[in-house]
């Protein structure tokens, strides 16, 4: 697929312009510069043809902690692009960082098109020449704010492409979700070997969502790494407030979620906050107890550690857990083969006699309690979903249903096939009603 990246300085739309050509609010937009840090990857289609395309963070000469990994995030996605998006802002003039990044694209020698930016009117179409300064010969005026411009562009961007006949997408999608320096980026990098993700000690470095695609076992994989979920007393700035809807977003897209815990701080109650929101959207599941390098003693720590863990999320028994490490890499294919499980179980489809029998002995070995004189009959049972795995009891009566019986069910379902890693889902409904 041709590839095609956005350039340019901080805060000249470009991270609404690879909102508008993805069609989707991927990139965190703000008027506050330097808020794209990463690379962050999509796939534009355009009249049956498709390329994919890189956001990048603002090249700037000022100096801080993340000026020196943005440009070299920069500079990878450059070398990745068949095509280059010098993106600058029509409302002004060019200035020293338009002419630095001007010549560091000239020395690529990459076809570069300069979109002129923030162009919403006739005034401003005319500001669109003295650009030409670039040296560049496709200059195309957009506004993304204003959604004009796009077409002209995105012909002169597919004019190459073949187009494409529609295919499923056969891959697993997982994302990594957590307290903020948990090391999930370092996990993403390890796992693409590559530094994909902006990984550094300080907490909130991961601000936007960001995917890599990659291969393991002849199978595909789309992860995302998402930025640190702190509690809501904490969520203090308007920037925070973006990254956990991004978060909360890459939960509701992934089919497999794993929760990454800090084995050099371990475990606090803000994670089972952060675990119940990927249970309450249905998708398999997976612990990841991460820099297990840092654990001095870790044959005599994991026994420690496994029995803290089932104390803490005994109300989710069902899910695994791996002890890894993102700087070793140790363990990383053991964390793909429960993502693997996780995937499956949560599609997992039990047939209606099995189902039946495993509940009808359930019965037989504990009736339901009766109240007030009456009982629980169950008549039949069937599995009326999956994504995640759920099951339909026709009953005398929904309202004798008792919390502890509907929770002995579900045990008695687990413990006849293997659910490890998914939630289920047991609904009651009387057997007369439509």
């Amino acid at each position: 697929m041709k590839t095609v990246c956005l350039i340019g300085k901080p805060n000249t739309g470009k991270s609404s312009i690879f909102n508008r050509l993805i069609k989707e609010k991927k990139a965190i937009i703000m008027d506050e510069p330097g808020i794209t840090r990463d690379r962050i990857y999509g796939t534009v289609t355009y009249k049956k043809k498709k390329f994919s395309l890189i956001d990048t963070g603002g090249i700037h000469g000022d100096s801080n902690n993340f000026d020196k990994d943005i440009l070299i995030q920069a500079t990878i996605a450059i070398s990745e692009a068949d095509t280059i998006l010098f993106v600058v802002d029509g409302e002004n003039d060019l200035d020293s960082n338009d002419k630095t990044i001007r010549n560091m694209l000239k020395k690529s020698g990459k076809e570069v098109i300069v979109v002129v930016n923030k162009i919403d009117n006739e005034k401003r179409k005319d500001n669109i020449y003295n650009f030409y300064e670039l040296g560049f010969a496709n200059i195309i005026p957009v506004s993304a704010e204003h959604n004009l411009g796009f077409d002209t562009l995105l012909d002169m961007l597919t004019k190459d492409i073949l187009e494409e006949e529609p295919k499923d997408n056969n891959f697993i999608k997982f994302c990594f979700i957590g307290r903020p320096n948990t090391g999930k980026s370092s996990l993403l990098n390890a796992l693409i070997n590559e530094d994909r993700s902006i990984v550094s000690d300080i907490a909130g470095t991961t601000v936007d969502s960001v995917d890599a695609h990659f291969k393991f076992n002849n199978k595909e994989y789309v992860v995302v790494d998402t930025a640190g979920m702190r509690k809501k007393g904490r969520i203090y700035e308007k920037l925070e407030k973006y990254s956990l809807m991004r978060s909360m977003k890459a939960i509701e897209e992934s089919d497999v979620c794993i929760l990454v815990i800090d084995a050099s701080v371990g475990i606090i109650e803000h994670d089972k906050h952060i675990l119940s929101y990927a249970i309450s959207s249905g998708k398999g599941i997976v612990i990841a107890v991460n820099k297990w390098d840092l654990i001095s003693n870790p044959n005599e720590e994991l026994k420690k550690w496994k029995q803290d863990l089932e104390v803490y999320f005994k109300f989710v028994p069902f899910i695994d857990f791996v002890f890894t490490s993102a700087k070793t890499k140790k363990r990383l294919n053991d964390l793909i083969l429960e993502v693997d499980k996780a995937y499956e179980n949560n599609h997992k489809e039990i047939k209606t006699s099995l189902l039946n029998d495993v509940i009808m002995d359930a019965v037989s070995l504990h009736e339901p309690p009766s109240y007030k004189g009456k009982r629980l009959k169950i008549y039949f049972t069937y599995q009326s979903g999956s994504i995640p795995p759920k099951f339909t009891f026709e009953v005398n009566s929904k309202k004798l249903i008792h919390f502890s019986y509907e929770r002995y069910l579900e045990n008695k379902i687990r413990e006849n096939f293997d659910l490890t890693g998914t939630p289920i889902i047991l609904q009651f409904k009387n057997k007369n009603d439509k």
